[in-house]
């Protein structure tokens, strides 16, 4: 067996040599013989029913191929959970950018006139665009009353609690839209054959999401399905849905013209039409101790989920499991609400619901502090979860955390104590105030609940003639290393080299359905299995008396050939099975959310221009609990760009709306940190191992997304000594605070003073 550990090291990435020479192939380096363009005639009104399309006359539409809701051949609808987006709309339209049309061309040049010629009469009707307006009903555009999903979760005695408690602090806490801005826009490739069905190849994250939506949509049955990723550039959630309407137009459009169609969106499109983060709106009401502990409270969590479902629930679900944060509540009710807007559906973005509740927790802890009348460390110390607790859901916590222990060691780092008592005195004069933040939190690995059951994910290791090794997994590649580490973990189990290792393309037709990837599972779920399918190989060469036990690798390839020879194709196959002590109640939404949590503290130093109210990020660090790094460039990667997407999300980052549509949806004014606007981001790992994941490790990608935002927001409370609730925190918005001090909404509740 390999004698040095692969596991660990930061061993070339898979695919970096393709990438960084150009021989990667994207979904619009493809093309395919006679093939068309294809593009989407969208709505450009918020409510209303459809009374008229009428073709211009100055386009040659015998041209053109034209696909409406009538060419769909199976279920009119992009197949998810609720399935109550239509994949066409037919009488009416419920959001800005809602696809009518389809149309295409064998020259794409020709397809933006086209568009323009589409003219839509519409009879408009009343849209609501904000959660208040969503709440107060005055319109009903979803269902019985605007809202797709709730939960309640309960624990302890929350109703004796007030009487007991020394302060009830309360706080309202909100979160914008962000946009994902992936490098690679969205595009797709269909080309249809009747005998064999439907293909389409794209930018993607989870293959059966497409392959699922597909059958239903073009009522085929699975064999007459296939999906194939290409090379994907970036994603961050943002390809985990959306790319199942665009297979579906393109294949509309392959359908009807028997020809392969590729639909590329520009940056506009892609921009204004696709999925975002949800907004957000959090309200706090907590009963503390004299002391500083907390003694329980209401925590009441609504996202906006914009004009369909779509994703809204599992979003909601995981927010409101964190909205607890990292912190013991003997007693909570969580109420979580996702309601309807008439905006383009929101979705899947990292972090998934979670960052927009802890940083309302985060916000709500210095809050208590400053009612308390102690520091931000100290209230969360007071408060921090201990072995043998539970979280909000009654998941006792059995790993062996010390987060108090975290919190020293990052305030160590950034040398905490010492800048803030110079920054103190700093902050005397002068046009510029410095201050520090600090923000800890938790993030669970893997699908929510039962979810992990429920798709009870099949992997495969191959073991080919050469002697080399192939995973068969449909997790995808979009930059975060998944080739690279699942290719550690099937060599560190077989004691191969890591060159013998490859991962295969996903594609339906040759790999088993492993799981979206997304939810922080990748490594610690797939990874899981595919330790234990490459586990499999070796036990079968070893029973089958072809090598033995610490094989060398010369001798693991020999026998490969062997039993190829002797049986044919050499595939071990692995499914998830639920871990002993996990159990999920989904109608109480009580029980074990996770196999495992990260945790972390993150710790902001910032200065506010008193002349320009600009904020910069002066130095950030980042201490976070991941149970084992396998791969610490690729790890350290994730934590620098989950902290620059965070900073993003807190300063930069606003989606301006007028009547559901994004108004800046270009690179050029929708702003975000560029390089010379991050810090140091200065990373770090505590490392405790993980039983339920791949050779101790836990989710990393999603965490970094958690953290940035409140401690950033922290720290300009803490230069500035004025509070703000709301985010992104723009200029503008610290101008207005300092200005207009009348204008801060303090809603801290001071109780009996006992």
């Amino acid at each position: 067996m390999n004698a040095d550990p692969i596991v660990g090291k930061s061993v070339p990435r898979k695919e970096g040599r393709d990438k960084v020479t150009g021989r990667s192939q994207y979904v619009d380096d493809m093309v395919l013989p006679n093939m068309l363009f294809g593009a989407t005639v969208r709505s450009q009104m918020p409510r209303g029913r459809i009374k008229k399309i009428t073709f211009g006359p100055d386009v040659a539409w015998d041209e053109f191929v034209i696909v409406s809701a009538k060419d769909i051949p199976g279920k009119n609808c992009i197949a998810l959970i609720g399935d109550d987006q239509p994949c066409l709309a037919t009488e009416f339209v419920n959001h800005p950018e809602e696809p009518i049309l389809l149309l295409a061309h064998p020259d794409r040049h020709l397809l933006p006139k086209a568009i323009e010629a589409v003219s839509i009469e519409y009879d408009p009707s009343p849209s609501i665009f904000t959660i208040d307006e969503s709440e107060r009903r005055s319109q009903i555009i979803w269902g019985e009353n605007n809202v797709f999903k709730t939960y309640l979760i309960e624990k302890g005695d929350l109703d004796s609690v007030w009487e007991r408690a020394n302060y009830i602090v309360e706080g309202e806490y909100s979160t914008g839209a962000q946009e994902q801005l992936y490098i690679e826009n969205n595009g797709m490739i269909a080309a249809f054959d009747p005998a064999q069905g439907i293909t389409v190849w794209g930018s993607l994250q989870c293959p059966y999401y497409i392959h699922k939506a597909l059958m239903a949509l073009c009522n085929l049955p699975a064999e007459k399905v296939r999906v194939v990723q290409m090379e994907t550039g970036g994603a961050f959630g943002g390809k985990e849905e959306y790319p199942s309407m665009i297979a579906a137009h393109a294949a509309l459009l392959a359908i009807k013209s028997g020809r392969p169609v590729k639909i590329i969106y520009d940056r506009l499109e892609d921009m204004v039409a696709t999925t975002k983060r949800h907004p957000s709106r959090t309200r706090h009401r907590t009963a503390v101790s004299r002391d500083g502990k907390i003694l329980g409270g209401e925590i009441d969590f609504t996202i906006d989920g914009g004009a369909y479902a779509t994703l809204s629930s599992v979003v909601l679900s995981r927010g409101a499991i964190h909205a607890g944060g990292p912190y013991y509540w003997p007693s909570v009710r969580i109420k979580a609400k996702a309601v309807a807007t008439n905006a383009p559906p929101h979705g899947a973005f990292r972090g998934f619901g979670a960052p927009q509740s802890l940083f309302a927790m985060e916000r709500h802890m210095d809050r208590i502090a400053q009612t308390v009348g102690l520091s931000p460390v100290e209230i969360r110390r007071r408060n921090f979860l201990q072995p043998g607790q539970d979280t909000t859901t009654g998941q006792v916590i059995r790993e062996p955390i010390d987060l108090g222990k975290l919190l020293d060691r990052a305030l160590e780092i950034s040398d905490y104590p010492a800048k803030k008592q110079r920054f103190a005195q700093q902050n005397q004069a002068g046009t510029s105030r410095k201050g520090m933040g600090v923000a800890a939190f938790l993030h669970g690995a893997g699908f929510t609940g039962s979810g992990e059951r429920y798709l009870s994910s099949v992997v495969g290791v191959e073991g080919c003639a050469d002697g080399s090794v192939r995973v068969l997994v449909s997790s995808t590649e979009f930059g975060q290393g998944t080739k690279t580490v699942l290719s550690q973990i099937a060599a560190e189990a077989l004691g191969i080299p890591y060159e013998s290792v490859s991962v295969a393309q996903p594609d339906t037709l040759e790999v088993p359905n492993s799981g979206p990837t997304v939810a922080s599972r990748t490594v610690m779920v797939v990874g899981s299995l595919v330790k234990s399918a490459a586990l499999g190989i070796a036990q079968t060469l070893i029973s089958s008396n072809l090598v033995r036990e610490g094989y060398s690798p010369d001798e693991f390839r020999a026998a490969c050939r062997q039993h190829i020879v002797k049986h044919g194709p050499f595939r071990c196959w692995s499914r998830y099975e639920a871990p002993s002590g996990i159990f999920w109640d989904d109608e109480k939404y009580r029980g074990e959310a996770y196999a495992a949590f990260a945790w972390a503290v993150y710790i902001a130093e910032v200065s506010v221009d008193l002349t320009t109210y600009s904020v910069s990020v002066d130095d950030f660090v980042a201490l976070q609990e991941v149970g084992k790094v396998l791969h610490p460039v690729l790890a350290r990667g994730q934590i620098i760009g989950g902290i620059a997407q965070g900073i993003g999300f807190s300063l930069y980052e606003k989606v301006v709306w007028q009547n559901g549509r994004m108004q800046n949806g270009q690179m050029t004014n929708y702003i975000m940190p560029t390089a010379s606007d991050l810090p140091p981001i200065r990373v770090f790992f505590e490392e405790l191992g993980n039983v339920h994941g791949a050779y101790g490790a836990k989710g990393i990608g999603e965490l970094p997304m958690d953290g940035p935002a409140p401690a950033i927001v922290n720290a300009v409370e803490d230069a500035l000594g004025v509070r703000f609730d709301s985010i992104p925190l723009l200029p503008e918005d610290i101008m207005d605070a300092l200005l207009n001090p009348s204008r801060q909404n303090d809603a801290t509740l001071i109780g009996k003073g006992r």
